[in-house]
């Protein structure tokens, strides 16, 4: 497997850190990363957009398989709304 090093500067105002990552280069057109270095607020900034959207289809997978993603918005609400009553009911 091929594979690209991407500089990452860890700091901005304080002493500079470099750290290499190697990724693959389907990883590296998946990301659009367009420059083999990185600060590191950008590279935080991308790996929280992959996460985002992994978490994003993990929950559609779930509510297809519960059958959660036939609910209407009102029914959502009206869930909502029972969730709320009952954790006030309890205090």
């Amino acid at each position: 497997m091929k594979t690209k090093t991407l500089c990452i500067n860890l700091g901005k105002f304080h002493k500079m850190r470099t750290l290499n990552v190697s990724i693959s280069e389907i990883e590296y057109a998946k990301f659009g990363i367009k420059n083999d270095k990185l600060n590191f607020a950008d590279f935080i900034d991308l790996v929280s957009k992959e996460l985002t959207r992994q978490n994003l289809n993990k929950c559609l997978e779930l509510a297809e398989k519960y059958g959660l993603s036939k609910m209407t918005m009102e029914e959502i609400t009206n869930e909502v709304k029972a969730v709320r009553s009952n954790a006030k009911n309890r205090n």
